[in-house]
């Protein structure tokens, strides 16, 4: 007898404001228990997360998955403010509105982007004395430092259409395909029409402002943001995982292992095949490391 899959989980939507205050858009699914936040990656939006926010529903949690600043459905921020601060400031922002809504600090899950944007606000909220931002962090393959080569390799790949965008969602489908040939490609292109937007020039463009990739991400801010990090991570208090993809571009074991040493009370899982979007890779053994630790610790109030 064959086991049926879990029906969907339809998400509510809710809007939140950032630090500046823009607009921040985010899927909602479950209604009550512990609130997660999960942050996504740089170019990605907050479906990345589907699978992983319903399992999070039906295990009895409210997983917010929110548009990070100048991407999907969030606001484009007319001054270009961008800086991996922004982000931090919008996570912890969204944090605070979270804990007004049930009463307790929420978990946060960021992957890249939204892993530099978790630790930066503990990290600036320890440096002043506030305490944790979040009751618990799991990072998704991005540790304080991390293989400058695979960060190129992922930016060449953003920047290579963020322009010009692409002529029909098919060729998008294959700029993709391209880039990720050991993924499988999906029989649907509706997933992906969910990350672009049609222009009124008839072109398809990433659903995310292309100057988000301006500015901060230049390689003579990399060493101020390792330094960051690397505070950051020694400052934290909280439940930490790490989930490090076991092919990833950008973190690799000597990686994960520092990391491990700057946070000693630190889980780490290394989801075997998976690359640098680990969630997309491998959703099933992501999405259950997830639950397993969800399910270990407490979260205070």
């Amino acid at each position: 007898m064959t086991t049926p899959k879990p029906r969907h989980v339809q998400p509510a939507t809710a809007l939140f404001t950032g630090a500046a205050g823009n607009r921040l858009v985010a899927d909602v699914y479950g209604e009550s228990g512990q609130a997660v936040l999960l942050l996504h990656g740089g170019g990605q939006t907050r479906h990345a997360w589907r699978h992983t926010a319903e399992r999070l529903a039906r295990g009895g949690a409210t997983a917010y998955a929110l548009d990070q600043r100048g991407h999907g459905d969030s606001e484009w921020v007319g001054d270009g403010h961008y800086h991996f601060t922004d982000f931090a400031a919008d996570a912890a922002a969204v944090a605070g509105a979270l804990i007004k809504r049930s009463g307790a600090k929420p978990m946060v899950i960021g992957a890249s982007l939204g892993g530099i944007a978790a630790l930066l606000a503990e990290r600036k909220a320890e440096s002043e004395g506030q305490g944790p931002v979040f009751s618990a962090m799991v990072l998704v393959d991005i540790t304080p430092r991390v293989d400058r080569d695979g960060v190129a390799k992922v930016q060449n790949f953003m920047r290579a259409h963020a322009r010009e965008g692409f002529g029909s969602i098919a060729e998008a489908a294959d700029a993709v395909a391209e880039y990720l040939p050991h993924r499988p490609r999906p029989r649907s292109h509706d997933g992906l029409k969910k990350n672009l937007r049609l222009h009124p020039d008839g072109r398809w463009r990433w659903h995310w402002d292309p100057r988000f990739l301006e500015g901060p991400r230049a390689a003579d801010h990399r060493d101020e943001l390792e330094q960051a990090m690397v505070e950051g991570a020694r400052a934290i208090k909280i439940p930490t995982l790490l989930v490090r993809g076991g092919s990833s571009e950008l973190v690799h074991e000597a990686h994960a292992r520092e990391f491990l040493e700057l946070v000693p009370h630190a889980s780490y899982i290394d989801v075997a095949d998976a690359r640098h979007m680990v969630a997309g890779d491998s959703n099933e053994r992501f999405s259950a490391a997830i639950l397993d630790f969800v399910g270990q610790i407490d979260h205070p109030r």
